[in-house]
């Protein structure tokens, strides 16, 4: 039985939100534009989303000092990967799927930038010496082929008031080694991870 709340249809979804302002349908862009450039010059940070074959998606964190998304050409850019847990989700689901999306931030600023495009994956490259940071080379990097890149307007940031410091709660929840032992079974104690994740946590950031 269908249920009279779903929306199954464009035509459906476009009665209920409207139709888009002219200034959203021409603000995309297939090229990097000067201020995209200095944008990605000043963030330190993005979202990068992938999907399988299959559909199934994963969204990725990654930052940097600002900057580390590199600008290859006019409409090229590349994410230099960093040690992390070693799953690859997202790099597994690029050799499925090549699409990916972007979103990068600014702290602080409301706006956000958006690039969609076709992603490979790349063991080495003439840029990878320009993305050293702390000594540490990239092993691989993403490489998006740009086919869409636009500014998204500030409406969730305002909404979230996401960079009042006044709104901050980081302790609402207990720390992250309590909250790993509690939701998934490992064979260390709350007080070994709490070691793991204390001070030695950041000196390891670029170690494999």
């Amino acid at each position: 039985m269908s249920d009279p709340a779903e929306i199954t249809s464009p035509d459906d979804l476009r009665a209920l939100l409207g139709t888009p302002r002219s200034r959203a349908l021409s603000k995309e862009r297939v090229v990097l534009h000067a201020r995209d450039r200095e944008w990605l010059a000043a963030s330190p940070f993005c979202v990068l989303a992938t999907s399988a074959a299959d559909g199934s998606c994963d969204a990725s964190p990654k930052g940097d000092p600002p900057g580390f998304v590199h600008v290859v050409d006019d409409a090229t850019i590349a994410v230099p990967e960093r040690p992390g847990n070693r799953r690859a989700d997202g790099y597994l689901n690029i050799l499925a799927n090549p699409h990916v999306g972007l979103l990068s931030l600014i702290p602080g600023r409301t706006e956000t930038l958006r690039i969609n495009g076709r992603a490979r994956l790349l063991r080495d490259a003439p840029y990878f010496d320009q993305m050293i940071v702390k000594g540490h080379r990239p092993v691989l990097a993403v490489e998006i082929a740009i086919e869409q890149i636009f500014f998204h307007c500030a409406k969730a940031f305002l909404r979230s008031e996401l960079w009042k410091p006044e709104t901050w709660r980081p302790d609402v929840l207990p720390s992250h080694a309590r909250l790993v032992k509690d939701v998934q079974a490992t064979p260390e104690s709350l007080e070994e991870l709490e070691r793991y994740y204390g001070a030695g946590y950041v000196e390891r950031l670029y170690q494999q």
